[in-house]
């Protein structure tokens, strides 16, 4: 079970930065003033995906470290930083859920919602490289 976390967050990763990919271009044609499309369904379903599955993942993740070690915050720096992460992850689903609903010209919203999400991959980032240590330490005993 320990090996299926990492693979899993580590796809939800790769699709949260295509989603910022597809925002990208939004980003673009509303704050630059450039053409461009933006694929606003896939937008939002795949961020749904991604940002569900990091939450699914998160707490999955405390519950195998807690089953395992029996205690949570075991693994350190790459727990603590899932609680970071937590309040960003629930700001993203509920501000595009919101956005996705009510359908309007908007600058402010969109923007502070894209840079909450780029908050979440740079975090993001840190996850693979915290996780690997983890990985190693605790799972493989390197």
């Amino acid at each position: 079970m320990l090996a299926v976390h990492p693979v899993v967050q580590a796809l939800a990763t790769v699709i949260a930065f295509y989603v910022f990919y597809l925002g990208l271009g939004r980003f673009q044609s509303l704050h630059l003033k450039k053409k461009k499309m933006f694929n606003w369904k896939r937008h939002v379903l795949l961020g749904k995906i991604s940002l569900i599955t990091w939450l699914i993942g998160m707490g999955a993740g405390f519950a195998m470290a807690y089953r395992t070690w029996e205690r949570f915050l075991v693994t350190g720096d790459h727990g603590e930083t899932a609680l970071i992460m937590l309040p960003f992850i629930l700001f993203g689903l509920v501000s595009g859920m919101y956005m996705d609903k009510k359908k309007k010209r908007r600058r402010a919203l969109p923007l502070i919602h894209g840079a909450s999400n780029v908050t979440l991959l740079i975090f993001s980032i840190h996850q693979v490289y915290s996780g690997w240590w983890v990985y190693n330490t605790y799972v493989l005993g390197r």
